[in-house]
């Protein structure tokens, strides 16, 4: 945190909430400088290395266990190194003095959770290396890709494109990425995340562990400095949520916040034990990333949304038809949206204890993801 960045907290900091910002203790949104990475970081700058020649690196991939930092890594350098690249292309201009083009490598971060269909594939990478809009409508997968292969029909272009969060549920898998990245595969090199390398895969490799104790403690006191007033999560608090957390930076977070979140409801200006112990408690074991939910369409979040705001989860037909009354969906629609969102993982079904009148156990859908910080990001979303 810069000085001017602590005095703008200061200044924030002259009412009675317990938050300055709650963004930076949202597991979904990463900081520009991820803490405690820093040998993963040069082990990724050895591969893509070429680039500070102008030339391609080699494909790669990046892999390790939920919550390791993955997406926090390389978004981060992906976006510093554009911003460096762009720096000095603009200080050199973009002729020689032959005239010919200055080569050029851009760094394209894509979200598998948003891109899972080949048309949305070759449509973020348009709308990253053209200044123009891209059209969503009247144009199919096919032209789009022509006009991918013309935009790096220039021999001076050249990208490097991560794709984040691979072969996950809902998510394209290793080998229809490269399928898909065929077409430019000689002009820009693809750098696949995920938590396992991908079949067949026969280029670089770089793993990210899961993070020591001690780095989560400073990853979440970094936020939380950023996010709540000053002293409102203790160290020994902090402490305690790295060691539950095992080295899951996703889960570490979730809990802080629901913490937090939870602490400032009542009005406190430090977050409690028993806060800590319900922060915990919303977030399920072997769970997802919040992330992976806030990707979903608008459609099931707002039911989602709904779902987690009933005081206790009905059998999915009660569900369903309170989460309609409450909404412009009908019941049947809801009802499929929720065995959907149970099919993908995003849901658990689970029975219930009564039966109904046939004698059946009828099931009902639980969250496999974190609610306090779902509810309160997307309900600001949906407040705005």
């Amino acid at each position: 945190m810069d000085l001017e960045e602590r005095i703008a907290r200061r200044q924030a900091t002259r009412g009675d909430d317990l938050f300055v910002d709650r963004s930076p203790l949202n597991p979904a949104v990463h900081l520009p400088d991820p803490v405690g990475r820093g040998p993963v970081l040069e082990r990724l700058l050895d591969v893509l290395d070429p680039v500070f020649d102008r030339r391609l690196p080699p494909d790669a991939a990046v892999y390790g266990p939920k919550g390791a930092g993955k997406s926090a890594l390389v978004s981060a350098l992906f976006a510093h190194l554009n911003d460096q690249f762009g720096r000095q292309h603009r200080r050199i201009g973009t002729t020689t003095r032959a005239g010919t083009a200055t080569d050029t490598v851009e760094f394209v971060h894509v979200d598998a959770y948003r891109t899972t269909s080949e048309f949305q594939f070759y449509h973020t990478l348009l709308d990253a290396v053209v200044e123009e809009s891209v059209p969503r409508r009247g144009v199919g997968t096919e032209e789009f890709r022509e006009r991918l292969v013309e935009q790096f029909s220039s021999p001076a272009r050249k990208a490097v494109v991560a794709v984040d969060h691979v072969a996950e549920p809902s998510s394209p898998s290793g080998g229809e990425l490269r399928e898909w990245f065929a077409p430019v595969a000689d002009d820009a090199s693809l750098v696949v995340v995920g938590r396992a390398v991908p079949d067949d895969w026969d280029s670089k490799t770089v793993h990210v562990p899961e993070y020591r104790q001690h780095a989560l403690v400073d990853i979440l006191t970094e936020r939380a400095s950023r996010a709540l007033t000053s002293s409102a999560l203790r160290l020994g608090q902090a402490r305690h949520l790295a060691e539950w957390a095992s080295g899951d930076a996703h889960d570490a977070l979730a809990a802080a916040f629901g913490a937090a979140d939870l602490a400032d409801a009542d009005g406190v200006d430090r977050i409690r034990a028993s806060d800590v112990d319900a922060g915990i408690a919303d977030v399920p074991d072997d769970g997802i990333h919040v992330g992976r939910v806030f990707a979903l369409p608008e459609n099931r979040r707002k039911v989602l949304l709904e779902l987690v705001s009933l005081e206790a989860t009905p059998p999915i037909d009660e569900a369903a038809s309170a989460i309609a009354e409450r909404s412009d969906l009908s019941a049947a629609t809801v009802k499929r949206f929720l065995y959907e969102l149970a099919e993908c993982g995003v849901l658990e079904r689970v029975q219930t204890e009564a039966t109904d009148g046939s004698g059946r156990r009828p099931s009902r859908t639980v969250p496999r993801f974190p609610t306090i910080p779902f509810r309160r990001f997307e309900g600001e979303l949906r407040a705005e």
